[in-house]
């Protein structure tokens, strides 16, 4: 069984789902949890405050939000619930908006949910997985989609290899400064969207090549400004990327987590492969 089965909690589906706003949407969603018995009400009250905080970061990839908090006692298990809205609502993100899913993460650590998370991230990153959970029409179909493409190879979008004289401690320009090993992956809460971004930077670099020279982590905005000179460069969101400010490294930001080709570019321009 897939952990993404696994984790949805039996009932936390909603696939005709009415929200007038993004605040309702993450209600509906938070309500999920709450009456599954795995969440409280304050922990919907704390995914909400938590886009009012840091802005629409949530919403990782087109018309998709992961909506999440910090882990807290207001978390009785690590579960999911799952919202496809009838009208898509907007969440403020310039380029991912208007929103049709909500996936909401009730988390009691930072490592229990990362294998659902990678696991989802892959099935967003495929359009036809993608597809096909956009035309379900009831909570056993879903998790037929789920636990269909959870066995299957992850097939999202290729990318060029990178030729193999060229290796993360190379550099073009005359300017450039050796790799210290690390990328740094941000978000508001350091458990949600940077998971999605870091497996999806993951699944780059193995295409690369790379992948046993460079050290990727998921973190919050707290630990990214104390720890930004570790890492080569950081990846986030724009809203993030703005609460950041100058930390002495790179800040790139990916306005799609689930997309192996826009990370790419990314590591392309700033590796200057």
């Amino acid at each position: 069984m897939s952990r993404l089965t696994t984790l949805l909690a039996p009932g936390a589906v909603e696939l005709h789902g009415h929200a007038k706003d993004w605040r309702e949407a993450i209600h509906l969603a938070g309500g999920l949890l709450e009456d599954s018995g795995n969440a409280t009400k304050e922990y919907t009250a704390a995914m909400v405050a938590s886009v009012e905080e840091n802005g629409p970061y949530i919403v990782v990839a087109p018309g998709f939000a992961f909506a999440h908090a910090r882990p807290s006692e207001a978390v009785k298990n690590t579960a999911l619930s799952w919202v496809r809205l009838a009208e898509p609502v907007e969440f403020g993100h310039k380029s991912n908006d208007p929103v049709m899913l909500v996936v909401a993460l009730a988390a009691r650590d930072s490592s229990e949910h990362l294998a659902a998370m990678k696991e989802l991230a892959g099935i967003l990153g495929n359009p036809a997985t993608h597809g096909a959970l956009d035309n379900v029409s009831s909570e056993e179909e879903l998790r037929q989609v789920l636990e269909s493409a959870g066995k299957k190879k992850k097939d999202t979008q290729p990318v060029a290899a990178v030729p193999q004289q060229e290796t993360a401690h190379t550099a073009k320009n005359s300017d450039s400064v050796a790799s210290k090993g690390k990328i740094l992956t941000v978000c508001g809460n350091g458990l949600g969207t940077s998971l999605f971004l870091k497996n999806t930077l993951e699944q780059v670099l193995d295409a690369w090549g790379w992948g046993p020279y460079l050290d990727v982590e998921a973190t919050d905005t707290i630990s990214a400004k104390g720890r930004a000179k570790e890492a080569d460069f950081l990846l986030t969101s724009g809203e993030i990327a703005a609460t950041l400010g100058d930390v002495g490294v790179p800040v790139h930001v990916i306005e799609d987590f689930t997309s192996m080709s826009e990370i790419d570019g990314a590591l392309r321009e700033l590796y200057d492969v």
